[in-house]
């Protein structure tokens, strides 16, 4: 069977993360760049990665690479890569989006220009003909250029693979699924333990963590713009990977899992996402501030995303913020915290300096995930 390379991006710092994932698949990873994971597969392969990688953004096809330095190397280059064997005659193409870093080339809108007119020379020559009417199926093209080594993928994802389908309301500066869904991988919780999020927004980490202990695929509920394909792929790989999917579900997964907010409104948009996702049994949602944050459980993971004071809260007040989370999660000394921040000086006034802080990117704002290690709950007899 024919053998693809594909490339799924992913937040900066969570390269391992995603690498795991494509792993646990079955795919052999052949290289790991900042924010990017490479792998190869066959055409099932398209459809397993957009159904079940909880932490990418996208499942890209890749065309081919190549150095450039100059606008005819790229011209060239591009024109020599087998596009007949991706776009067929029929197909709508475009240079969706151009990333240039250190590189001599560094003009997106040149770059996709420049791209568009030696695809068509290409597929010309190819299919004969001196017009496309591009009526067919999309194929959005994306390019990164590192270095002067460049890149070509086709999109087979569309729609970006954070996007669920379940969260239709959101709070002022919302965690997109993606980076939610890394942040629990990143802990040893599983559905057995209780976690609690006491700053949950519209309820992204506890929805996400709902969705991983019920083993239900993130991709379950929504479509993939290379359904769209025929030329590549068959219509039975995309309905063979919805039929693994609903086989892995645990229909009657029984967890502990909460989120708090102050704000009532809120919760009331959690509880909804909750249930458009599947998973509103599976989650208790309640307004309240984390100075009210108790449990007589032992051993339990708080996994959040507080404040950080960019747009929900001035400066000046996260000191006192931090200094109650500090004391909430004091008085749960058998807890580990996940606590995911760009505030500088969380750890101070939290009082306790974390075993272990990883810095993510959250789209261009560096953020810090301190980690609070809770001890190991004794072993079951």
């Amino acid at each position: 069977m024919k053998k693809y390379e594909y490339m799924s991006p992913c937040h900066f710092g969570l390269e391992a993360v995603l690498k795991r994932e494509i792993t646990d698949l079955g795919y052999e990873i052949t290289n790991v760049q900042d924010g990017k994971v490479f792998y190869t597969g066959d055409i099932s392969t398209c459809a397993r990665a957009n159904m079940f990688l909880r932490t990418t953004e996208r499942v890209l096809l890749k065309v081919g690479s190549f150095k450039a330095e100059t606008f005819d190397e790229l011209f060239e280059n591009t024109k020599g890569l087998p596009w007949e064997e991706f776009i067929p005659k029929e197909g709508k193409f475009w240079v969706s989006k151009a990333n240039s870093i250190n590189s001599k080339l560094f003009s997106p809108s040149d770059i996709q220009s420049i791209m568009k007119k030696a695809i068509v020379e290409r597929l010309k020559t190819k299919y004969h003909v001196d017009w496309f009417d591009e009526t067919g199926a999309s194929y959005p093209i994306r390019v990164t250029i590192l270095k002067d080594e460049v890149t070509v993928c086709i999109d087979t994802s569309g729609e970006s693979l954070h996007r669920r389908g379940y969260r239709k309301l959101t709070s002022k500066a919302p965690i997109t699924e993606t980076l939610a869904a890394a942040l629990i991988m990143l802990t040893p919780w599983n559905k057995d333990r209780i976690l609690i999020d006491p700053f949950c927004g519209s309820g992204t980490i506890p929805i996400e963590a709902a969705l991983i202990g019920a083993r239900i695929a993130p991709g379950f509920k929504r479509t993939f713009l290379a359904e769209t394909w025929s030329n590549i792929y068959p219509s039975e790989i995309w309905s063979e990977a919805r039929a693994e999917a609903d086989d892995m579900i645990i229909r009657d997964c029984k967890m502990s899992i909460q989120g708090y907010d102050i704000d009532g409104d809120i919760i009331k948009a959690a509880r909804q996402n909750a249930r458009l996702a599947g998973v509103e049994e599976m989650i208790h949602f309640q307004q309240k501030p984390v100075s009210e944050l108790s449990s007589s459980k032992q051993y339990g993971f708080i996994i959040t995303n507080p404040p950080y004071g960019e747009r929900l809260e001035e400066k000046s007040a996260l000191p006192e913020l931090y200094r109650e989370i500090g004391k909430a999660f004091g008085a749960l000394d058998t807890w580990s915290y996940y606590i995911i921040t760009s505030y500088e000086e969380a750890q101070k006034y939290i009082g306790r300096k974390a075993n272990k802080n990883r810095k993510i990117y959250n789209g261009m704002m560096k953020t810090y995930l301190y980690q609070y290690l809770g001890p190991k709950p004794p072993k079951k007899q």
